[in-house]
């Protein structure tokens, strides 16, 4: 997974109220198709597997078919794997995230010089 430019602009794809697919998402599944397995994604990612399960469940729904299949657990284990389909619905969201970064790249630029030197503290 590619650590991000903090100037990069983040495409959102929304379904209704639900974003059917974004930044975390894409990152999601990047460590899923790593892992074998949403457990072992949502700790490589800080969260919680309910949540990461969350997450595929929203996916899985938005799309005209499954992007993730998973399988249960057991004396093999379980584990899960990003179908074909969600290989293309990712392949094809990382390419309109490159082509909307470079048609705003300069429009970012003289953004960037309107921003604070450092982002506020939490």
């Amino acid at each position: 997974m590619a650590a991000h430019d903090p100037m990069t602009p983040r495409l959102r794809i929304q379904l209704g109220h639900a974003i059917a697919m974004g930044p975390g998402k894409v990152q999601l599944l990047e460590a899923i198709a790593e892992t074998g397995s949403i457990s072992a994604a949502a700790r490589q990612m800080g969260m919680s597997y309910r949540r990461a399960w969350l997450l595929v469940d929203t996916m899985n729904q938005c799309f005209k078919a499954p992007l993730v299949n998973t399988a249960t657990g057991g004396k093999g284990g379980g584990g899960a794997r990003i179908t074909p389909f969600g290989e293309e619905v990712l392949a094809r969201y990382q390419r309109m995230q490159r082509i909307a970064s470079e048609a705003v790249a300069k429009e970012m630029e003289d953004f960037a010089s309107l921003l604070a030197p450092s982002p506020p503290s939490d």
